[in-house]
């Protein structure tokens, strides 16, 4: 079994930054791609950032040049710095995981709350 376990959400002033972590564990296909998505109250989980184990990112456009993800895949590990941070980015951020491996598999964390003040 897999399970994503994040670390440093928490209150930030806008203008200021946060560092996300996932850790994954388990029986992970070395070939995946690793990310970041948020849920604001009253608002659909939506894509913030993605990584593969090859290097390539994806980002959202709201967060284009404040958030840089990277990763560590010798700790199956995936990180969020986030700079510049704004009340809008006030919401739970999941981590997640995907690969396939014969079948489709994705995975999700807990979640973690970022709350931005204005």
């Amino acid at each position: 079994q897999v399970q994503l376990v994040e670390s440093g959400g928490g209150l930030a002033q806008a203008g200021g930054s946060l560092r996300l972590s996932c850790a994954a564990s388990g029986s992970i296909f070395s070939i995946n791609v690793m990310g970041w998505y948020r849920q604001a109250p009253g608002k659909q989980r939506e894509l913030v950032a993605t990584i593969a184990s090859g290097g390539s990112t994806n980002y959202a456009d709201a967060v284009k040049g404040r958030f840089t993800i990277s990763r560590d895949n010798a700790k199956n590990t995936v990180y969020l710095q986030m700079n510049s941070l704004k009340p809008e980015d006030t919401a739970v951020y999941y981590c997640n995981l995907n690969f396939r491996y014969g079948a489709q598999y994705t995975y999700w964390g807990q979640g973690t709350q970022v709350t931005v003040s204005s």
